[in-house]
């Protein structure tokens, strides 16, 4: 395994994140149980999930990912793992996690504390917001529209002194952001900069080969400011597995269980999903190999939060760490990029 650290601190994270978000509904306990104890000993100790998981989101199985986690974190070196969960953002359709989703700070609090109790630990080390309270484009979104009555509260700071809060009592060691711009990072930061708070360490956001928005302006930001990128859905859910190419749609695949989740499923992505695979024949690696390594290398990435819904892919997705592209190889990603450069934002 390879390892960093969390931007602006002494922890050490692997370069590869175990991402959860199907424990509780693809995956049973005892199967998540077994993803974790192997990625623990292919050396990962950096773990993520969020209050609302598994995915898709339902009433029925909501928190049920830190339920998972927590039953085998119990049973620990709690120390020698790095854990990060996330606080669910304003959505009508997840009010049924609780009536007033937001960054209150009896919210996070709240959020918080029920987290810590599935997870069954004392505090977490990276606590995120999940995506903004304010309107912007996220999960696909594209060509933002501004409304000038919006009703949203410029509280930047308020959220920041909560989070503040919680590193000095100990229930948080950090806080991250999620779904964010670059606007939002650089609101954090300077309200952080300005009240002496503590800073906005991490950024999850959407990166991969069909998906490389992060570029065109939070990659300075990330650079420039040491706010690394956790890089979520890097295989496209599942797209650059190229298990869906050739029309295929494999029993029991994300895709064929929850068709909504198209942001993937595009002509462009699909176009450009056969270019990498092609590609990645030439070079004598699996697809899923390529795209891992590309995301893997990227010199803002902190961290490259992969999924699996079996050992013999979280086996593959781990072992992507020890692919290195040359530089060739990155310019003919670059040319195929070109192709479509933007399918799947």
């Amino acid at each position: 395994m390879k390892y960093t650290t969390l931007s602006n601190t002494d922890i050490k994270v692997s370069k590869i994140c175990l991402g959860t978000m199907t424990f509780g509904q693809q995956n049973t306990e005892s199967e998540a149980h077994e993803q974790l104890n192997y990625a623990v000993e292919k050396g990962v100790n950096f773990i993520d999930t969020a209050e609302m998981y598994s995915i898709p989101g339902r009433k029925e199985t909501q928190g049920s990912t830190e339920k998972f986690i927590g039953s085998w974190l119990k049973n620990q070196k709690r120390e020698q793992l790095v854990v990060a969960t996330k606080v669910t953002g304003p959505n009508d359709y997840f009010k049924y996690i609780r009536e007033n989703l937001g960054f209150s700070k009896q919210v996070i609090y709240k959020a918080l504390e029920n987290s810590l109790k599935r997870l069954q630990t004392d505090y977490v080390d990276l606590y995120q917001l999940h995506w903004p309270e304010r309107n912007m484009n996220f999960f696909g979104q594209r060509n933002y529209s501004h409304n000038p009555n919006e009703k949203w509260e410029d509280n930047f700071k308020e959220i920041i002194v909560t989070l503040d809060g919680l590193v000095k009592e100990g229930k948080i060691r950090n806080y991250g952001v999620s779904n964010e711009s670059s606007w939002g990072v650089m609101r954090h930061l300077s309200e952080s900069n300005n009240h002496n708070l503590t800073r906005c360490k991490s950024i999850q956001n959407a990166y991969s080969l069909l998906n490389r928005t992060f570029e065109i302006n939070l990659a300075e930001v990330s650079l420039r400011e040491n706010v690394g990128l956790l890089a979520y859905s890097p295989l496209g859910f599942g797209m650059l597995t190229g298990k869906y190419l050739n029309g295929k749609m494999p029993d029991n695949s994300r895709l064929k269980l929850f068709p909504t989740y198209s942001r993937y499923t595009n002509q462009q992505a699909h176009f450009l999903t056969q270019k990498y695979a092609n590609l990645a024949q030439e070079l004598n690696l699996s697809l899923a190999q390529l795209a891992l390594a590309f995301v893997n290398q990227q010199p803002f990435v902190t961290a490259n939060i992969i999924g699996a819904t079996n050992l013999t892919q979280l086996k593959e997705n781990i072992e992507s760490i020890h692919v290195e592209l040359t530089p060739e190889t990155l310019q003919k990603i670059d040319t195929i990029q070109d192709l479509q450069p933007n399918p799947a934002p």
